[in-house]
């Protein structure tokens, strides 16, 4: 039988967690994904009593998409949950980290996941290098299921398109580049990255 997302809660809370992936830790607030009251009663439609865990999660991540428009420049690293709540825009980051404020708002452990996704050209054209831009999805646990991956900017289970560079509590844990720079001038990072099947 399916489980019920309240007994997902309540197992996280109740059981020693033996794997390393450390679940129960990942139901906590971050500095960028606080606890948000918006984000909560946003996903509560979602999570009615006694709803199977996957079938709420699944209809939360179908919900971001219709709800929010993806629109690059619209917000930034910094922007709010609240915030991307109120506008109803921004960009994988900003979706990522919404579900993720809805996932744990519920007491459900979820992470943020970094990495790339395979992309097609239309029909007809050929494939363009160096295109692929690093993408943002989550991961949400059930014990019943392990982590599923979610990825609420296209709407989809995560799957072998996916490559997972990284994941962490929020995008803080995941930056591709962090450290100190000592001297002078100006400094720009460039990245090409060509996602190709083999």
């Amino acid at each position: 039988t399916a489980q019920a997302w309240e007994a997902v809660r309540e197992a996280i809370r109740r059981e020693p967690q033996q794997d390393d992936l450390i679940p129960a830790s990942m139901s906590e607030p971050t500095p960028l994904v606080p606890l948000s009251e918006g984000a909560r009663q946003y996903a509560s439609r979602s999570f009615a009593r006694g709803r199977p865990w996957l079938e709420a999660v699944t209809e939360l991540m179908h919900r971001i998409h219709a709800d929010f428009e993806f629109e690059p420049g619209a917000t930034t690293v910094s922007t709010s949950v609240d915030e991307v709540l109120h506008q109803r825009r921004g960009v994988c980051q900003d979706f990522a980290h919404l579900m993720l404020a809805c996932l744990r708002g519920h007491g459900l452990p979820a992470r943020y996941v970094s990495g790339y996704l395979l992309t097609e050209p239309p029909p007809g054209k050929a494939r363009l290098m160096g295109v692929d831009a690093s993408h943002a999805w989550v991961a949400a646990y059930a014990p019943q299921h392990g982590w599923v991956e979610f990825d609420p900017t296209n709407d989809q289970l995560a799957d072998q398109r996916y490559i997972t560079l990284t994941w962490g509590a929020d995008f803080a844990d995941v930056v591709p580049l962090r450290g100190v720079i000592f001297g002078g001038g100006d400094q720009l990072m460039d990245v090409e990255v060509s996602v190709i099947p083999a």
